[in-house]
């Protein structure tokens, strides 16, 4: 499957989250080790809603840019 994630600022670090799946978030100093324990992350809770007998969401989110004058 494949899961849209939000890098974001998080001042000293950066911080990531996946729209559909609350609750599954990491951090790491820099945007590359922040989505590798993203991905850590989300392995990690699929099994945890497997295990529980939890329905997994499909991915729905998309992400796009749109621009506007500044």
């Amino acid at each position: 499957m494949r899961y849209a994630i939000v890098i974001e600022n998080a001042g000293t670090n950066r911080s990531a989250y996946v729209p559909d799946l609350p609750g599954c978030i990491a951090t790491g100093a820099t945007v590359a080790e922040a989505e590798q324990h993203i991905r850590e992350a989300i392995e990690i809770h699929l099994e945890a809603m497997r295990a529980d007998g939890t329905p997994i969401p499909l991915p729905s989110s998309r992400v796009d840019y749109v621009e506007v004058a500044g």
